[in-house]
């Protein structure tokens, strides 16, 4: 465990707006450290350990990824973007960019926000960001889970970013 919170981190926090369910908070858990990130922030209604959901599909993993509580997104947006961060809300949008599209950068850190399971990324946030991206879908649906699309973007970053 040790190891692993001393060892080479993609570029990237993710940051998850106020998602509501423990379940998926435990699954990204899980997901930052398949693809390991240098942080999780939970916000707004977010849950946080300790708590039985999160713990159930975290499966540990919240005791090997770095993460932090805040209340107020908007605020841990601003103090990112302070720090030189690339804010990507992960949102359908009319200038959202397809995720196989997206040109990582080399020379700056990211931070990836997901949104609320039905309401997606607040719209205060998505336009404090950089810029939007999305996962194409070719159903009926046009949607995923949480958990599923933080797992596909945080496997391309890693497919294109990371170097062990």
């Amino acid at each position: 465990m040790e190891k692993f919170k001393i060892s080479s981190k993609l570029p990237v926090v993710v940051v998850l707006d106020n998602v509501r369910s423990g379940y998926n908070v435990g699954s990204v858990f899980r997901i930052c450290d398949a693809f390991p990130v240098e942080k999780l922030f939970l916000c707004g209604i977010t849950g946080f350990p300790p708590n039985k959901e999160v713990h159930k599909t975290a499966l540990g993993a919240e005791d090997s990824v770095e993460w932090e509580y805040r209340k107020e997104v908007e605020e841990l947006i601003l103090s990112l973007k302070k720090d030189n961060y690339l804010i990507c809300s992960v949102e359908q949008t009319t200038d959202s960019i397809y995720l196989p599209d997206f040109n990582f950068p080399t020379q700056q850190k990211v931070a990836f926000v997901f949104g609320h399971e039905v309401t997606g990324v607040q719209e205060n946030i998505v336009a404090l960001s950089d810029c939007c991206i999305e996962v194409p879908q070719y159903g009926t649906k046009h949607s995923l889970n949480i958990s599923v699309t933080a797992g596909i973007v945080m496997w391309e970053a890693c497919r294109k970013n990371y170097k062990g």
